[in-house]
Parts: structure tokens; C-alpha cells; sequence
């Protein structure tokens, strides 16, 4: 008699729960196909309305951080999971306890969300138009998890909107932040606007006037960035180019570092290059360790690279293992001239923790990492950037894309073009490789620099200055291809700057917060407008 009505209890309590936070769930549901692969950009721009309605009526606090925490555990998960993948196949971690390692990831990821849940219901009481607080709350939370605890900018807002380029043209002055900042404000305006015609009681201490300004301020800063987005995707700065190839060996993961395998690895890489250097490409790259021996320390396959490079009498740039100091190991980046010199290396700066080094590893040390055959790696310490006849440029290597104010380090002084090098083979067919090529986007636009980018397995491709994809490769195909890239030798105010409007969001955040603290029954600071 008791399991009987225990389970329909719970039956009960779960299609309770269902029915109450269903409006979380959509909006989650709407950022995650917002986003890479799906690529339905517009959904974002109308993703938080249902959030927003539920925030609205939500009874209680309990009540807003539960909702806020399921719309980002869904909201995280849907962009998250392939880190799974990675897990599973290629750390020896079971496939139930990487599910369980991605749930909590999210769960922890969720926790912004539900704090600009709290923050945002709290604010309502003020009885101020939404869009002029929410969106700077948003994107100061997203700051805080690009920084916090080594950072994971995954999935900020913006990113969704890769394909939308006349929008995206702003970030070469706000950084990525600014993206996601109109598209909450998107947000906030139509919500404001739907609430005051619904109940216009809405704003007591706020006549017609201030709904009024906030709608005209609103159409304003989005007339300005599509003016703006419309003339710098129509601007060329010169006419400056050379020809570059990508290889992509899309060589399996669980053979590139297999001894057996050296030679037919070196051999893939060779031809390929060998067929598109008959292109006359200035510089050929290949991807992030492409190299399956450790670069100086292995002399003969070092000296049988030189050797080819030399015959092919071009620049090669190439990700390899080196040996800094004994039993030190970095993740670097290789250009060797066409007289079979090193012009130039980079050792990998932002290393990725669990991938290529366990942190607090005297605590953790049951866990190891996922990359194989050495121990930690030992992270860079100098933003070099290569001199060449056909320009200035750096190389970022793999996930290291993902941090704009990293990017933006290496070109604050000058430079013509951007690299990338990676190996998403960790990713499998997922959604992890498109996501990441996305990102790549806004980093050629907030610095106004071409982007070059080889992957393993993919995705390869080309992207101008303004954000357009010239060409890509799919996942898993072994390929070649030569493009000519328009250089850029431009700084652009994001570059020169950094993410001031990020710590201006942050600011009027403070502002918003500690203007609605209460001190003996009254507020610090009366908010109106």
C-alpha cells in the first residue's frame, strides 16, 4: 500500500514541477538552438521572454533560484555535454561517472544564471523598466565566468550570433560582452513593453515618460549598431594579401601517439603539404601537436622535418610537445623558415585544467589528466608573435580562442593576421567543434584581423576581418586548402582598449545593487529616472 502511493506521489510532485518551471525549460531550450550547430541565431533575440514571465510571477526567492538554476542547467548542458566525449574515450573515465562529471559542471555553470535570477527579481520591486538594469547584470556575470577559478567563457550569449554579422561588428568596440548586452536588452525591451500594456500600473513611481525613454533609447542603440555593422562589413582597410594553405590530417585520436604510427603520421602531413604547396602559399600551417614526436629532443625526425621543410621552400608553422628544461613539457607552437631555421615559437600561455594539467594536483592526485605520454604540461609565460615578410601575427592554441582578452594581448602593439591551431579530435562529432569554430569568429572581428585556423580533425577554415567565413572544412575529412587572406594592420579600439564596456556593465551593476541595499528601512540610493 505505501510504495503505491509513494510513487504516485512522486509522479505527482514531477509533473508539478513539469508544469511550474516549464517557461525555465523553454528558454533554455531556445538559447541551445541558438547556438552552433543548430545556428538558429534569431531564437536568442526572443530566448529570455519566457524566463522573464516566470521571474515575474514567481511567489518567492526559493522559487526564482530553483527556476534560474534549471533554465541554466538545461540551458549549459545542451552546450556543454560533448566534454563527455572527451571523458569517456579518451581519459579512461566510465561513461556513467563522465555523465555524472558533466552534470555537475553545469550545475556549477547554473549557478550564474540563477544568480541574475535573484539579482533580477530583487530589482523589480524598484518598479524600473528592466532594460535598463538586467542586461548589465547579465554581463557581469558572464565576465565573472570568463575570470573565476581559471575561467570557461563557453556559450556567453553573444556567441550564438556568429552568422548574424551586421550585429556582430560592434565587438571590435565592446567585445563579445557587448553582443550579449543587446540581446538581453532585446529582451528586457520587448518584456517592458508587453508588461506596461498588460498592467500600466506597472511603474507607480514612473509615469508614461520613462517607458517612453527606455523604448526610445533602446531603438536607438540598435539603429547605431546597425548603421555601424553595415559600414564596417562594407570597409576594406587595404589590399594587402598572401596566400596561406591549412592541412588537416584528421588523424584519429587514439593513434596520434602511437609509436607504430610515426611515420605514416609524418608521411599524411608531408603529401598533403607536398600537393598544396604547388599552390606557391606564402605560409602552410598545420594543426595543434600535429607532430607526433617531441620537437629538438627526437633530432632525427626533427632534422628529417627541417630537411623537408627546406625542400618545400616555404614557412611552416606547426604544434608540437617540446622540452623547455628536463622533464618540462609545453605545448608550443613552431614556425620553421623556408632556410630551415625556428623563426619563432609560442609556448601554450592559458593551459586547459584536467586536459594538459590537474590543478591542485598534491590533493587530486587520484585523478590524471587527459592528454597522454608526459606529465603536466608547464604553462607559457610570453606573448610572442612572429615577424615575417607577410606580416606580424600570433598563434593561439586551441582553446586559448575562447578568451578574448587574451587574444587581444598579443596585438595591442600591431599585427596582420590571427592563427589558431587546434585539435578538436577530443570532441568527436559533436557539437564541441562547431561551437568552437563560432567563437573564432568574434575574435577576427573584435580585433580587426584575419583568422587562420587548422584543426586535426576539424573544423579548418578561414575567416576575414569582419567576421565572414571565406571557407571551412567538415569534421573528419584529410585535406588541403589555399586561400588568399586580406591582412590587417589596423588596431581596433577593442585591441587598444580591452573590455571597457565589460567593467562599465560592472560598474552600473554595483551601482543597481548596492542602490537597492536597505539601510535602517530606507535605500542607500532612491533609483529613478
Amino acid at each position: 500500500m505505501l510504495l503505491p502511493t509513494f510513487i504516485e506521489d512522486i509522479k505527482k510532485y514531477i509533473l508539478f514541477s513539469i508544469k511550474k518551471y516549464f517557461l525555465c525549460f523553454l528558454s533554455s531550450i531556445l538559447l541551445i538552438l541558438s547556438f552552433a550547430p543548430f545556428d538558429l541565431f534569431f531564437f536568442a533575440w526572443v530566448s529570455l521572454l519566457p524566463l522573464f514571465l516566470f521571474l515575474y510571477n514567481a511567489p518567492d526567492y526559493k522559487t526564482v533560484f530553483k527556476g534560474g538554476l534549471i533554465f541554466g542547467f538545461f540551458y549549459f548542458l545542451g552546450n556543454v555535454y560533448w566534454i563527455y566525449h572527451s571523458l569517456y574515450y579518451y581519459g579512461s573515465v566510465p561513461l556513467f561517472l563522465s555523465y555524472i562529471i558533466v552534470i555537475l559542471l553545469s550545475l556549477y555553470l547554473a549557478l550564474y544564471p540563477a544568480l541574475f535570477s535573484l539579482i533580477y527579481k530583487n530589482l523589480l520591486r524598484n518598479n524600473l523598466p528592466t532594460s535598463l538594469y538586467a542586461p548589465f547584470i547579465w554581463v557581469s556575470l558572464e565576465v565573472l565566468r570568463t575570470y573565476f577559478l581559471t575561467g570557461f567563457p563557453w556559450a556567453l550569449l553573444g556567441y550564438s550570433q556568429y552568422k548574424f554579422l551586421i550585429i556582430a561588428q560592434i565587438v571590435d568596440i565592446t567585445g563579445i560582452y557587448g553582443l550579449s548586452y543587446l540581446i538581453v536588452l532585446f529582451n528586457c525591451f520587448i518584456f517592458d513593453f508587453w508588461i506596461f500594456r498588460k498592467k500600466k500600473t506597472l511603474y507607480p513611481l514612473l509615469p508614461y515618460y520613462s517607458i517612453i525613454s527606455s523604448t526610445i533609447l533602446v531603438i536607438t542603440i540598435f539603429v547605431l549598431c546597425i548603421v555601424y555593422g553595415l559600414n564596417r562589413l562594407d570597409s576594406y582597410e587595404n589590399n594587402n594579401k598572401f596566400r596561406v594553405a591549412v592541412i588537416q590530417g584528421s588523424i584519429p585520436q587514439n593513434e596520434k601517439w602511437d609509436f607504430n604510427k610515426i611515420n605514416e603520421i609524418l608521411n599524411i602531413y608531408k603529401n598533403l603539404t607536398v600537393k598544396a604547396n604547388a599552390y606557391n602559399p606564402k605560409l602552410i600551417v598545420w594543426p595543434e601537436t600535429a607532430i607526433p614526436f617531441i620537437f629538438e629532443k627526437n633530432r632525427y625526425l626533427t632534422e628529417d622535418l627541417i630537411k623537408f621543410v627546406k625542400e618545400q621552400n616555404v614557412y611552416l608553422l606547426f604544434g608540437s610537445i617540446m622540452e623547455r628544461q628536463k622533464d618540462k613539457y609545453t605545448n608550443s607552437a613552431i614556425l620553421i623558415d623556408p632556410n630551415g631555421t625556428v623563426a619563432y615559437y609560442y609556448d601554450k600561455i592559458h593551459l586547459v585544467p584536467f586536459g594538459e594539467y590537474v590543478p591542485l594536483r598534491k590533493i587530486l592526485f587520484f585523478i590524471d589528466k587527459l592528454t597522454v605520454g608526459i606529465g603536466d604540461y608547464q604553462p607559457g609565460s610570453s606573448y610572442n608573435v612572429a615577424i615575417t615578410p607577410f606580416g606580424k601575427f600570433a598563434t593561439l592554441i586551441c582553446y586559448e580562442i575562447i578568451f578574448p582578452g587574451q587574444v587581444r594581448k598579443f596585438y595591442n602593439k600591431g599585427g596582420n593576421f590571427i592563427v589558431n591551431i587546434t585539435n578538436d579530435g577530443w570532441f568527436g562529432n559533436t557539437a564541441g567543434p562547431y561551437q568552437h569554430f563560432s567563437i573564432a569568429v568574434f575574435r577576427a572581428i573584435e580585433n580587426r584581423k584575419p583568422l587562420i585556423r587548422s584543426a586535426n580533425s576539424g573544423i579548418s577554415g578561414f575567416i576575414d576581418s569582419s567576421g565572414r567565413i571565406i571557407n571551412k572544412t567538415n569534421l573528419f575529412e584529410r585535406k588541403y586548402f589555399v586561400s588568399d587572406i586580406q591582412i590587417n594592420n589596423k588596431i581596433s579600439f577593442y585591441t587598444k582598449y580591452g573590455d571597457i564596456f565589460a567593467y562599465i556593465c560592472i560598474v552600473f551593476s554595483l551601482i543597481f545593487l548596492i542602490g537597492n541595499i536597505n539601510f535602517g528601512g530606507k535605500k542607500w540610493l532612491h533609483l529613478r529616472i
